[in-house]
């Protein structure tokens, strides 16, 4: 009976937090409030908290960093918002692999006026099906400094863009994103196996940190058969 009344407490921490997840309540990159206060917040233990964020973590709705916390990790751009989309592609059945095409130091005189630096990382990354249908592609630009500047030599902290921001400071706050449609171009279409000129999603996503400074400049690009937009409006009764 003890453990039943345990696993319903660890049950009830899971449930709302995917809830606050799943919602857009709690977005990629959210740092989760630490241990004693969630505990609190749900009237459990600490080990029965822990026993919760280790469910989330293994259902990779977070991932937790030695010295930062835990982290809300759904990479790339969530459409839905009700789910990230990564979330939403697991549910229906797809596995995702995704590839790391580049990590490098990169030069982009255009961005200057806009960010006062001209020197930034570049990730570039394709995600796949479990056909192997490549079904996006993303470019994240990060600032060249903060330590950010070692991680071509470094790599990624567990594979994680989130994670690895966070390790080094850069805990999203605000930002802004755009999406509409445009035709692949020559060299997109060809890192999509697609033919040039088949129309994709573009978001663009661009996010500064507590410290308003900025920390990502994310462009994606979206099969439309695997991805959409969710919009709602006024009050739900």
């Amino acid at each position: 009976m003890i453990r039943q009344v345990r696993f319903d407490k660890k049950q009830r921490v899971v449930d709302e937090l995917v809830r606050r997840i799943e919602s857009g309540l709690m977005e990629d990159g959210f740092l989760l409030p630490g241990e004693h206060q969630l505990a609190q917040e749900f009237n459990v233990s600490r080990g029965t908290l822990r026993e919760a964020l280790a469910e989330l973590k293994r259902r990779n709705y977070i991932a937790t960093q030695s010295g930062v916390g835990s982290i809300v990790t759904f990479d790339g751009v969530a459409l839905d918002q009700r789910s990230g989309w990564a979330q939403a592609l697991a549910d229906s059945g797809a596995m995702i692999n995704t590839d790391v095409l580049r990590l490098e130091a990169v030069t982009r005189e255009d961005l200057l006026p806009r960010f006062g630096s001209d020197q930034f990382i570049l990730l570039e990354r394709r995600r796949r099906s479990n056909d192997g249908t490549a079904v996006s592609l993303e470019r994240s630009l990060m600032p060249a400094s903060g330590g950010l500047e070692s991680l071509p030599r470094v790599g990624l902290i567990d594979n994680s863009l989130t994670i690895t921001l966070a390790a080094y400071g850069y805990i999203g706050e605000r930002g802004d994103q755009w999406i509409g449609a445009e035709p692949l171009n020559a060299i997109d279409a060809e890192l999509l196996g697609r033919p040039e000129g088949t129309v994709f999603l573009k978001a663009l996503r661009t996010t500064y940190d507590r410290q308003n400074r900025f920390m990502e400049q994310v462009e994606s690009l979206l099969d439309p058969v695997h991805f959409r937009l969710h919009l709602q409006f006024g009050e739900s009764k």
